[in-house]
């Protein structure tokens, strides 16, 4: 996979990457909102480990990482990630200058397998978390969050590199 852009979290060696500096992740459950979900994101060899328990007690369900995306929005024909895991379904939510609510949010689903993965979501798997959003518009993404989410589970998700991929990519 040839990345166009990549965020900070890599190990990028012999990628075709120019790394965006200064970007910040940022750790949430929905503990924000009630719920009792738990868990940590830390930077561990160059790369990032989201873990916990993700309960869907008390209308709750998710814990997540997130940073800003590039002024301008992203480029190319996806997302690229190379992941590794537990064999869980985990997700990429990707919010626009359209979202207006903390729950609007375009997202794809990937499976973390338990070696390290290339993964590719192109635009066109991603799609709204509820009706009657704007269509989606790459060059509008102001937040990318990789997330666990929506069932009762132990997340176990390490991301090494993070990016996008352009059309002509094998």
């Amino acid at each position: 996979m040839r990345w166009i852009l990549l965020l900070p979290l890599c190990l990028a060696s012999g990628a075709d990457a120019t790394p965006v500096a200064q970007h910040q992740w940022a750790y949430v459950s929905d503990r924000v909102m009630g719920g009792v979900s738990d868990g940590t994101a830390r930077m561990v060899d160059g790369g990032l480990h989201l873990s916990g328990t993700v309960s869907t007690a008390n209308n709750g369900g998710f814990i997540q990482v997130r940073t800003t995306a590039p002024a301008g929005g992203l480029t190319g024909a996806g997302i690229g990630l190379t992941v590794k895991g537990n064999g869980e379904t985990y997700f990429v939510h990707l919010r626009t200058r359209d979202s207006r609510r903390p729950w609007q949010y375009h997202r794809a689903a990937f499976t973390a397998p338990a070696d390290w993965t290339d993964i590719r979501l192109p635009w066109d798997a991603f799609s709204p978390s509820q009706t009657g959003m704007t269509p989606f518009d790459p060059t509008r993404v102001v937040s990318i969050g990789l997330v666990a989410y929506g069932a009762d589970f132990e997340a176990d998700l390490w991301i090494a590199n993070v990016g996008t991929f352009a059309d002509s990519d094998d």
